[in-house]
């Protein structure tokens, strides 16, 4: 028995080792790639990269603080990666949104939708969607001759976040408050693309208003010399196309109303935002090299570079706020008088659909009159034919035998006919039926 048990743990501790080298053979540990090579990627064909590009791809102005531009083809997903927005931002760019104006500001970039501007700016560049439409092509030029006329201040001069980061422990607030007094009148660059954005978009609607404004009045005016088919039609389409204007002019109102009520109108300064996270990484990054000895004084350190770095940023917050809110106010002033424009072009329209209603009134009773004259008449005339019935019947008469009877009762009947019509008419003006 003891034989038998140990050739059975034998053959039970080879069977295992088998199982365990087969285990081994169906799972192969795959060692780990160098960081410095990467996986190879199968290369898509040029069929799926035409049908790539065919389904996802849109083409795309991309312009930087210089003023240089190219236009790229980038899909969703490389627009995603390049200006760290969430997928859902990408929708009010979509066609679906195309009548609609939105401005959404995210850490690093700004959606901005104002009517044909389709954009994605950031604190180092801007993607224009569809550059080479008619309408965006004028904003285009526009965006290219203002940024290379007027470059964006830098608070950086040097350009090195190291460099900036060794000069931020010794005077961080009065560094930052030197440079926001240098470049107090500066705008930063993405608050120059939204202004010029919003100086074109408001500049266009300004200029739709006054056309259409020219048109309305002379079509107007028209109307009420001639009131034809022809002018009702032309004040027709005019009003449609004032109905629509304004509701364009008022989304874009509404949208700046919205940003002007927002609390956290910082965060549209994203050159400011770039900085500060730059020089706090830059105030981190020495802190990894240094020993434990000096972990405490590296603390207490940045603690105070927080300190005075908040209230640089306090500072620089308040002024930047109040540069974008005066910007925002005088564009938000400018579509309010563009609105102004188009509600006193309606009443001017209202006023000249009850003008022409009371002509259009007035014309009904003159007829009306007519027709009531006319019905006197009838009458007096059916007294006559009447009587001329009477005496046309083929019955025997002594008036026929009397001679010379004919033209008196005539004229008789007939004056007694026209007599009956002066005193129904003159009843009718007694009773103000036919005016004064």
């Amino acid at each position: 028995m003891a034989k038998r048990s140990k050739k059975k743990n034998v053959a039970s501790f080879f069977h295992r080792k088998l199982r365990s080298s087969r285990r081994t053979k169906l799972h192969p540990v795959v060692a780990p790639l160098p960081l410095s090579v990467a996986p190879e990627t199968p290369t898509p064909s040029a069929g799926a990269k035409g049908a790539k590009k065919k389904a996802g791809s849109r083409l795309w102005m991309l312009f930087d603080r210089s003023g240089k531009s190219e236009v790229i083809e980038f899909d969703k997903s490389a627009i995603i990666r390049r200006a760290s927005i969430p997928a859902r931002d990408l929708r009010i760019l979509g066609p679906l949104f195309a009548h609609s104006s939105r401005i959404i500001v995210r850490d690093k970039a700004m959606v901005v939708n104002l009517e044909f501007i389709k954009a994605i700016i950031t604190a180092d560049e801007v993607l224009l969607l569809d550059p080479l439409r008619n309408e965006v092509l004028p904003f285009v030029d526009q965006l290219r001759r203002q940024i290379f006329s007027n470059p964006p201040s830098k608070l950086d001069d040097s350009g090195n976040v190291d460099e900036v980061g060794r000069k931020m422990p010794s005077s961080v607030g009065k560094w930052l408050e030197d440079e926001n007094d240098e470049d107090e009148h500066v705008l930063p660059f993405e608050l120059q693309v939204l202004d010029i954005a919003l100086e074109f978009v408001c500049t266009y609607l300004d200029s739709t208003v006054t056309d259409l404004a020219r048109n309305a009045y002379s079509a107007l005016d028209e109307l009420t010399r001639n009131v034809s088919t022809k002018n009702l039609e032309r004040v027709r389409s005019l009003k449609s196309n004032l109905t629509r204007l304004l509701a364009r002019v008022q989304k874009v109102r509404d949208e700046i109303e919205h940003l002007l009520d927002n609390e956290d109108m910082y965060q549209f300064y994203l050159t400011r935002n770039q900085i500060q996270n730059q020089q706090y990484e830059a105030l981190l990054t020495p802190a990894t090299a240094k020993s434990m000895v000096h972990a405490t004084n590296y603390v207490r350190l940045n603690s105070n570079v927080r300190s005075s770095s908040s209230h640089a940023s306090f500072h620089l917050d308040d002024n930047n706020v109040e540069d974008l809110e005066m910007l925002l106010e005088a564009y938000f002033m400018q579509l309010e008088g563009s609105r102004n424009k188009i509600l006193s072009m309606r009443e001017y329209i209202d006023d000249t659909e009850d003008y022409v209603n009371f002509q259009l009134d007035n014309q009904r009773n003159e007829l009306i009159k007519l027709q009531l004259v006319l019905n006197i008449f009838s009458f007096a005339m059916g007294i006559d034919s009447m009587i001329t019935g009477l005496f046309g019947m083929n019955l025997p008469c002594s008036l026929f035998t009397v001679n010379n009877l004919f033209t008196s009762f005539a004229v008789g009947t007939t004056a007694a006919c026209f007599l009956i019509f002066l005193l129904l008419l003159q009843y009718a003006r007694w009773k103000k039926l036919l005016g004064s």
